[in-house]
């Protein structure tokens, strides 16, 4: 049939699709990530984009231009009806006099609506939907636009009363090892909020290439990018993944990664990393940063005083990781430091002493370092607070209670590194972790403030990005977001995560099947 056809059939259509979520959702009890409360009946509304519509409760603070609730208004609406726009308008005259109207009120108790979501957002909400309405409160608008997605997924009698198990629920995107064009990254946003993960761990340099377009450093991409026009990521690019964020309540933390995995750097900044030597010659390459001089420090400032200023997120990630000790060694300035210094020949002490002067230049700047887990192995008594993000394979719940106890907060990311081409059905593997499932105290609980989803990009571009990392990342997004207790069963959670799948493919969202079969969406207009 032509999509002129009957009236009658397009009536239908819009009635079967909200018909068909809301059996759905009857059927396996609920959204995805799952609600820490939830009562469903099978009462159901059937929706026309003519007498749908949002508005602010009469005791919500944030009103008519609010920024994010007003953009998050239409964006919905456009989930829900995605082919409002081309039906013709004696089809739309037609169905005017069909269904009851619905009006979703949302009621905010504070305004926010021109900040940006931190580590103290609260994104809890309450949400009750009966006959002809829904009602969404909540204490913020971060909390609204969690609300709002869960709507999307319950247009029938419904109560919710829902909050995050963590605060923190990252995932983390390396554009150094492949340059993530800026759809890509807007893209993945717009499916994080669908999950309800809430940072951006934005990887943004490496070793092979220096993407970030500096201020303060012009030569750091002019010299260090794959290409210094078609391969960067612009002052003005920045902003727009910032900003795209933060209506979607999403906050992103960059990371500028040292002393190691900085060769990109010293292409577009001469003196910063460490000449090698073989025997006592240079051999013409060059090892981590160099912690021995005073001007790789005045440099650093310089670039964590831009980064303030570009990113408005508290936190800030320095890295940390993987640092090769043999340049250091072959190194004799370095080696007379190191004696200087009483370091003796533990090259770990050389690193503490480096990523504890940075830590300080951030501390100096309000803000929060987060560091690789190896700052942690060589420096156990810090003398600064920081987050530690625990990536390292094996016992990790181990490396948790160690670092809880020495009283720091840790987020976890070693179960959840999604970049290795491991098959979809192993979704399980990351829904089944367990984060506080180690020997501590409340207190030390209290400090595991989330995890994340990590997708390093040695195999990974804008071509296999979305289904390398969806649905899985959305098994990590549930055990971050859902009461743990109600989630522990795989085989129950797995077909609501097959038909969150394919409700992601429907809003453009390109996830992996996770097994034989097809969704129901794929019959729309027949």
């Amino acid at each position: 049939m032509s999509r002129s056809g009957s009236h009658s059939h397009r009536v239908r259509w819009w009635c079967l699709i909200v018909a068909v979520v809301a059996v759905w959702v009857q059927q396996v009890e609920g959204v995805w990530p799952l609600p820490q409360q939830l009562h469903q009946s099978a009462d159901r509304d059937c929706l026309s984009p003519q007498r749908f519509s949002f508005t602010y409760g009469r005791d919500s603070a944030a009103q008519t231009g609010c920024s994010v609730l007003d953009a998050a208004f239409k964006r919905y609406f456009s989930i829900i009806f995605p082919d409002f726009t081309t039906l013709s308008e004696n089809v739309l005259q037609y169905m005017w006099s069909e269904p009851q109207p619905f009006v979703v009120s949302v009621s905010v108790k504070t305004r926010g609506c021109d900040g940006y979501p931190d580590e103290d957002s609260d994104e809890s909400y309450t949400l009750s939907v009966s006959e002809g309405q829904a009602v969404l409160r909540s204490v913020s608008v971060w909390g609204a636009l969690r609300g709002l997605e869960s709507l999307m997924l319950v247009i029938n009698s419904t109560e919710i009363v829902d909050f995050p198990r963590f605060a923190f629920r990252g995932l983390l995107l390396d554009t150094s090892r492949h340059y993530l064009p800026l759809y890509a990254i807007l893209k993945t946003l717009d499916a994080m909020a669908y999950s309800k993960l809430n940072v951006f761990h934005w990887h943004i340099v490496d070793d092979p290439s220096f993407p970030y377009q500096s201020r303060t450093f012009p030569d750091l991409s002019n010299k260090g990018a794959f290409h210094p026009f078609t391969h960067i990521y612009t002052q003005s690019d920045v902003i727009r993944v910032i900003e795209h964020a933060r209506m979607r309540g999403i906050r992103v933390v960059p990371e500028f990664d040292s002393p190691g995995h900085t060769q990109s750097w010293g292409k577009g900044q001469p003196g910063l990393l460490t000449p090698c030597y073989k025997g006592s010659v240079p051999s013409g390459s060059f090892g981590p940063v160099d912690p021995t001089v005073d001007t790789t420090y005045k440099f650093m400032a310089s670039l964590l005083k831009e980064v303030k200023f570009v990113f408005p997120d508290s936190y800030v990630h320095l890295g940390g990781d993987e640092v090769s000790f043999a340049c250091w060694q072959s190194n004799p300035n370095v080696r007379k430091f190191m004696e200087k210094m009483g370091f003796g020949k533990d090259f770990t002490k050389l690193e503490s002493f480096y990523m504890e002067s940075i830590m300080n230049m951030t501390a100096a700047l309000n803000k929060t370092s987060i560091v690789w887990q190896d700052v942690f192995d060589y420096h156990e008594r810090p003398r600064s607070k920081y987050v530690v993000e625990v990536w390292k394979q094996g016992c990790y719940l181990c490396k948790m209670r160690r670092v809880t106890k020495a009283g720091l907060k840790v987020i976890l990311a070693a179960p959840f590194y999604l970049d290795l081409p491991i098959p979809t059905h192993s979704w399980a593997r990351y829904y089944n972790v367990r984060p506080l499932a180690f020997r501590g105290t409340d207190e030390q609980k209290k400090l595991v403030i989330g995890g994340e989803v990590a997708m390093w990009g040695e195999y990974v571009d804008a071509t296999n990005l979305s289904p390398r990392l969806w649905p899985r990342a959305c098994a990590a997004a549930e055990r971050l977001w859902s009461n743990e207790e109600k989630t522990l069963n795989a085989d129950l959670a797995f077909p609501r995560l097959k038909e969150f799948r394919c409700e992601l493919l429907r809003r453009g969202i390109q996830a992996e099947p996770l097994f034989v079969g097809h969704c129901r969406h794929e019959y729309d207009g027949l």
